[in-house]
């Protein structure tokens, strides 16, 4: 929440619109909750923010949750708007194995986000990178928080720990 709402603001987006994945492409598949609880969730966290917003698609597409499949069709949709692709800086090596990556990179502008002290190489495709104050937080650190029943206050929402907390969610 803190990085789209940095970015929507140092790069004067009209919105920046989160977009949870159906099923990640990836070998390595985690287990996750339901989309249902998913989008609950991003729903309680953006209620204040009308520049943050949800973007359904690819639970609705159901699937294989690819970027490029996703960003074809936005960009198809509607032309008149430019794309920014929002990823952590330590995705940026891994662009190349990225699906599809060089025509993703004709239809979205990608910008990476530091996410600790790492210096990153130059990067083999057009990055634009961004400083915000490093915030050392995983969504793992917060999902072995709650398992631990420890409350990770502060590091979410309110009103989105509430609902974890009444439906048990990674317990």
């Amino acid at each position: 929440m803190f990085i789209a709402d940095q970015i929507q603001q140092l790069l004067a987006l009209d919105e920046v619109q989160l977009i949870p994945e159906n099923e990640p492409p990836h070998i390595d598949t985690k287990s996750t909750i339901s989309a249902e609880h998913r989008i609950k969730m991003l729903q309680l966290a953006l209620q204040d923010y009308s520049r943050l917003t949800l973007n359904l698609s690819e639970i609705e597409r159901g699937g294989k949750s690819y970027t490029y499949d996703t960003l074809s069709k936005l960009t198809a949709d509607h032309p008149e708007n430019d794309y920014f692709f929002i990823i952590g800086g330590d995705m940026v090596d891994y662009l190349e194995k990225w699906y599809r990556i060089d025509e993703l990179m004709q239809l979205v502008k990608f910008v990476a986000v530091k996410r600790d002290q790492t210096v990153l190489t130059e990067p083999k495709y057009p990055v634009q990178m961004i400083d915000l104050p490093l915030l050392n937080i995983s969504s793992s650190y917060i999902r072995g928080s709650i398992k631990a029943n420890h409350q990770p206050n502060f590091l979410l929402p309110a009103e989105v720990l509430n609902y974890i907390n009444q439906h048990g969610l990674y317990q």
